[in-house]
């Protein structure tokens, strides 16, 4: 078995990199010092079918930290092709997990706040119970418990959700886009979360990859603090200088979708610490710093 370098410089291997996240990940490993990465490998669809599990074994041979990014992200969909989006979420990381357990590589695995229940009241913290309500949560929970069985001393499992970025069509970028197409906008004011941009989470992934002695399992990737979708939608007109009153609140049964969603998906951070990581900023803030909202305005 060949072994992972023991010093922060690794070789790392992106899978998903075609996506909102993946393209962050691979762009701020990049620009990174070679004493901090040795280098990187970023494959998208196209390059590699994660459900292959022998063109997944010759992937990873040769890096030293996997993070997988690669992912079934319809949820709608999910509901009437589960298996589909299980084969992928949950097959094609098993693969990912067993070919890093054969070399010795580190794997860090991007989940969902979806596979909680959504009914707390109090942030879910990372060893909380799982109860997924919809397909894509069940399809997520598969991965996640392939990755904590196959690698429970080298496999990550990185909870995130409501993510935003200027690389991908998401929350932020629809608000801006239907700014410009309507007078008001009607969101949702019944759905607490923390909204969490891409390349705050990239950040997080690389310290995670990069912390040699953090304890393996599950942590939760979001921004502090939480909002509603409205609070957000709020927050993104007077970061692109529109005029927040444009935006009025409603109620979730307004929008009927195939896939049920979490009415709470505010998640706790206290692993980081553990890992001596600080955790996320707060999702106010974060949405300033990243800048998607200005720029697209």
């Amino acid at each position: 078995m060949s072994q992972p370098s023991t010093a922060g410089a690794g070789r790392w291997l992106v899978t998903g990199a075609g996506g909102m996240l993946g393209a962050d990940l691979v762009a701020l490993l990049r620009a990174q010092p070679a004493s901090a990465v040795a280098g990187v490998t970023a494959v998208t669809h196209a390059d590699l079918d994660i459900l292959d599990p022998a063109a997944v074994a010759a992937a990873v041979a040769g890096h030293d930290v996997v993070v997988n990014a690669a992912a079934w992200t319809d949820v709608d969909g999910a509901e009437t092709h589960e298996g589909q989006a299980t084969a992928v979420n949950g097959g094609g990381v098993t693969n990912l997990a067993a070919a890093c357990a054969t070399t010795g590589a580190r794997l860090i695995q991007v989940s969902t706040d979806y596979v909680f229940d959504g009914k707390g009241t109090t942030p879910y913290q990372e060893d909380a119970p799982t109860d997924p309500i919809n397909a894509y949560g069940r399809s997520k929970l598969v991965g996640e418990q392939a990755v904590l069985k196959v690698l429970p001393e080298t496999g990550y499992v990185v909870r995130t959700a409501w993510l935003y970025g200027a690389g991908g069509r998401n929350f932020v970028t629809t608000m801006l886009r239907l700014a410009a197409e309507r007078e008001t906008l009607d969101v949702v004011d019944d759905q607490l979360g923390q909204p969490t941009w891409s390349g705050a989470l990239a950040g997080q992934l690389i310290a995670l990859g990069r912390a040699q002695d953090a304890p393996a399992g599950i942590y939760h990737g979001t921004a502090s603090g939480q909002t509603t979708w409205f609070g957000l939608a709020r927050a993104v007109f007077e970061e692109a200088g529109l005029d927040p009153e444009r935006v009025r609140p409603t109620t979730s049964d307004q929008f009927t979708r195939p896939a049920e969603r979490p009415a709470y998906s505010v998640l706790g951070h206290a692993r980081w610490a553990e890992a001596g990581i600080a955790e996320l900023a707060d999702w106010r803030q974060m949405l300033a710093a990243s800048g998607v909202a200005a720029a697209r305005a």
